[in-house]
């Protein structure tokens, strides 16, 4: 999903009430799923907009977003191939993704 559409939904989103949060990829070393900038967007309802990992972490992240959305405090998360929770997020990858999350106003 190109960026301008998942501007284009938080836009609707925020038009409409929603609280929303933007992930977005800023770092990968070695193999990642997405490059940096890669975006995502996740209202306070659950719909999601874009992918920061073409499906590999994206539920681990809609997760840490409606935490970021609970307490209004961005956060950023690592996702790395020696990490425990690697496998069971999906990130098979050999690399490491980081992704900042925070909420938009």
């Amino acid at each position: 999903m190109a960026m301008r559409t998942v501007l284009d939904e938080i836009e609707r989103w925020q038009a409409g009430g929603h609280r929303v949060a933007l992930a977005r990829v800023v770092g990968v070393t070695g193999s990642g799923p997405r490059d940096s900038g890669a975006a995502m967007a996740v209202n306070d309802d659950g719909e999601v907009a874009g992918s920061v990992s073409g499906g590999c972490v994206d539920g681990a992240v809609v997760s840490a977003a409606f935490d970021v959305l609970s307490s209004g405090e961005p956060q950023l998360c690592a996702f790395g191939y020696s990490d425990d929770e690697a496998f069971s997020v999906g990130l098979t990858c050999s690399g490491t993704v980081k992704i900042f999350i925070e909420p938009l106003d």
